[in-house]
């Protein structure tokens, strides 16, 4: 049996990808907010953004997670912490019901 050729194994590639991709649920995005690209570096090297979008905590809780996010590696600078502190409370407060979980369903 002979090797595919790199063409050939660059065909199926490019071929099949764009079908994975398309059936892949697109991973949610946090809101837009003049602190959503800090949010994005500071948070999600660690964590998906669905656990962020699951929280509903109010102002004190989310100084206290950001906080404690800080001490423990979370690269957020004195001038930012405020300002990710409102964002986090402004879009993500208690009285405000997280968003629906995107479900993958299994392949049987």
């Amino acid at each position: 049996m002979s090797k595919p050729s790199a063409l050939t194994i660059l065909g199926l590639v490019t071929t099949c990808a764009p079908l994975f991709w398309a059936q892949s649920p697109q991973a949610p995005d946090l809101p837009p907010g003049e602190m959503q690209a800090k949010a994005r570096t500071a948070c999600l090297e660690c964590h998906e953004a669905r656990i962020i979008l699951q929280q509903r905590l109010n102002k004190a809780a989310w100084t206290r997670e950001v906080d404690k996010m800080i001490k423990w590696g979370a690269l957020v600078g004195p001038k930012d912490r405020d300002p990710l502190i409102d964002y986090f409370s402004v879009n993500f407060p208690p009285e405000k019901a997280p968003e629906p979980a995107v479900r993958v369903k299994k392949k049987q």
